[in-house]
């Protein structure tokens, strides 16, 4: 997980904010797809792939600042 390390905090915020909010308008896909998620209607492989490509660089950010907050449990 010292990979997670490497990648610049500013370059994985702006990616985050940018993939996580994309397409702006009329709502963005990842809030559309957890949507989906938690009314069970996410079955298309399509909105699956959207949901992991939408969520992967926010979840890595979320890592990335774990491990910022608590460098013992990046060991």
């Amino acid at each position: 997980m010292q990979w997670i390390d490497r990648i610049p905090l500013g370059s994985l915020v702006f990616g985050a904010l940018l993939l996580g909010l994309a397409p702006f308008a009329p709502e963005p896909h990842l809030w559309q797809k957890l949507k989906m998620l938690a009314d069970g209607s996410l079955s298309r492989p399509i909105d699956i792939f959207d949901l992991f490509l939408h969520g992967a660089l926010p979840v890595l950010l979320g890592i990335r600042l774990v491990r910022v907050a608590w460098p013992r449990a990046a060991e």
